[in-house]
């Protein structure tokens, strides 16, 4: 597979000839049937230079083109702030989050917030398509962020985060020293009734559970740093959690953690893992730490 202009180009091989354009793009690539429905409908599949119906045969060597990298909107508005790059291709773009900014507009005309950011970003590097977060990040947590740069890779991500095979690892700094250093806290997590942001832990919540491991103690300030991997995405789930079992992140005011080191949660998404989902290859990338977190971090 090779971009040629707009047009993403498949030579059929051997072990997928003899099969309709449908199955090749459903079971070979993996779009979702809604996707290829769009495609077929907006003119989108070409075969061997001809309009080509999802009904299609495909022989060996047949070409099979797809129209995804076609100029759209960028669905917000485009604002001039830096960011930070960790690793892009034609299909997708991952860019180290600051704290303090929200991950994409929640409402009409919003501004301010990483996704305006990587639209001007597009914009000066002569790219017009949309901006598509792939996961999100909170308000005041920093970190890597995946974006999707068509609708393929867009689908194809979605059911990689859908099946748990986007690993992410977040560090934070918490109050106190965990005890056990390691483990799995699993409590269900729901909505706090008497607040109109906050999560709590509820028997009637949603399942989450996160790994724990404690990487340092310092026993002068009674602060642990603790790296976490999550085997569910529930809201707040980290900070939920680490105030549920009595160690709050510092700065989470809103999680019982104090503001005396840091004026914001002291988490980051510092490690993202995937698979890339259209060379297949494995995607691994560190978001280095903002200043306020290194300066709390161990030497």
């Amino acid at each position: 597979m090779k971009r040629v202009g707009e047009w993403l180009e498949i030579n059929i091989p051997v072990d997928w000839a003899n099969n309709t354009v449908f199955y090749i793009l459903s079971h070979k690539l993996g779009a979702s049937k809604a996707l290829i429905q769009k495609w077929n409908s907006t003119s989108a599949i070409m075969k061997n230079n001809h309009k080509a119906d999802v009904n299609h045969q495909l022989l060996q060597d047949d070409q099979l083109c797809l129209h995804i990298f076609k100029e759209e909107d960028y669905g917000v508005i485009p604002e001039d702030h830096a960011i930070q790059v960790l690793y892009e291709d034609d299909h997708l773009l991952i860019v180290n989050k600051p704290a303090g900014i929200d991950t994409h507009p929640n409402e009409a005309n919003q501004r301010g917030t990483l996704a305006n950011s990587v639209a001007y970003y597009y914009q000066t590097c002569g790219l017009k398509i949309r901006v598509r977060h792939i996961h999100r990040l909170d308000r005041d947590t920093s970190g890597a962020v995946v974006f999707a740069k068509n609708d393929l890779a867009h689908s194809l991500l979605d059911q990689e985060l859908q099946t748990k095979k986007i690993k992410r690892t977040y560090i934070s700094i918490v109050n106190g020293r965990l005890s056990p250093p390691n483990g799995v806290i699993k409590k269900p997590i729901g909505k706090d009734r008497h607040h109109p942001t906050r999560r709590r832990v509820s028997p009637k919540g949603q399942s989450a559970v996160t790994h724990y491991h404690t990487e340092h103690y310092d026993q002068k300030k009674n602060l642990s740093v603790v790296s976490l991997q999550l085997e569910t995405g529930r809201t707040h789930q980290i900070r939920v959690h680490l105030s549920s079992i009595g160690h709050p992140i510092i700065g989470d005011t809103l999680y019982g953690g104090d503001k005396k080191l840091l004026q914001r949660q002291a988490l980051h998404a510092a490690k993202i893992s995937l698979t890339h989902p259209i060379s297949h290859k494995s995607i691994k990338v560190e978001a280095t730490f903002p200043q306020d977190i290194l300066s709390l971090l161990p030497e």
